[in-house]
């Protein structure tokens, strides 16, 4: 990466403080980054362990400015921290490293956790006490074993109900027909691609947040907040090469982001993850890792307008 200019009119996003008890009453954080650098049971070939250090990486190539009117500095109205990366988080011990480290950031208001493969999600929302599930994805992630194609169904096995479950972005052509019986068969709310595009961002966010936020009234336990898995595979090929998953046809970038945003602006969502992208295998323009920054900058945006 070319070295970046300096501007003290130009404020850049990324480079947030370590959070730390000290603080004071700093230490109630609006949002705090973690790394989750998982990549030992990926079902493909990835480098995602490399992913949060060049997220953060990219993050620098951005302001944290919202035009508005009126313009916004994120810096300025937010609490932001940078928790680090867990080390070796894969397997169940490196999971429980996880589920500790989520813990330890209690007091924010939002975790967003940089993956790393898809793995990353069964630990993070337990670790933040996660009681809905937001996932925006091409696949069911319901298979049998512990993988990065089995973090839904490893959730729902420990607990998570899955009336509380909604999966935005389903692919044709991306999944089995014994996995979508399987879906269906749990009672997980489905939101296909086309539906997505069908029915429009804001009449799909609208339920599934309802819908994860446990607001219908078939279910009697609405405790417990939302986690978002931020799939980024769910994007068209084009725009998300880092992927190793990732198909023609997908989400744009700009849909994406638009999704990210609207569901970060709901208090209800406690935690998010952004996985799945190989900083390895992303192009010469790093196209994949700098949407992941991008989402990181969504879920901020989201948080702001929650003020």
């Amino acid at each position: 990466m070319s070295a970046l200019s300096v501007d003290p009119l130009w404020p850049r996003a990324g480079g947030w403080p370590m959070p730390h008890p000290a603080d004071g009453e700093r230490a109630a954080w609006d949002a705090v980054l973690l790394g989750v650098p998982a990549w030992r049971t990926s079902l493909s070939p990835t480098g995602a362990g490399e992913t949060p250090a060049a997220v953060r990486a990219a993050l620098r190539r951005y302001s944290p400015t919202l035009i508005g009117p009126p313009a916004v500095d994120l810096n300025e109205t937010l609490r932001i921290a940078d928790a680090g990366d867990v080390a070796e988080p894969d397997g169940r011990d490196g999971e429980e490293r996880v589920r500790t480290a989520v813990r330890e950031l209690e007091s924010a208001r939002l975790v967003i956790a940089l993956g790393g493969d898809n793995s990353a999600t069964y630990a993070v929302a337990q670790g933040r006490g996660a009681r809905g599930l937001i996932t925006l994805d091409a696949h069911f992630d319901l298979r049998d074993g512990e993988s990065n194609g089995s973090p839904v169904r490893r959730l729902i096995a420990d607990g998570l109900d899955p009336r509380r479950i909604v999966q935005i972005g389903i692919a044709d052509f991306a999944n089995s027909a014994a996995y979508a019986r399987r879906a269906a068969d749990a009672g997980i709310t489905v939101i296909t691609l086309d539906e997505v595009r069908r029915r429009g961002i804001d009449a799909v966010l609208a339920d599934a947040l309802r819908i994860a936020g446990g607001r219908d009234d078939m279910i009697d336990d609405a405790r417990g907040g939302i986690h978002v898995d931020v799939d980024v595979d769910v994007c068209d090929r084009a725009v998300a090469p880092g992927c190793p998953a990732s198909v023609p046809g997908g989400l744009a970038a700009w849909e994406l982001r638009a999704l990210v945003r609207g569901l970060a602006t709901d208090s209800g969502v406690v935690s998010a993850d952004i996985v799945e992208v190989d900083a390895t295998a992303d192009t010469d323009d790093a196209r994949t890792v700098r949407l992941a920054a991008l989402c990181v900058l969504e879920l901020l945006a989201g948080m702001g307008e929650r003020r």
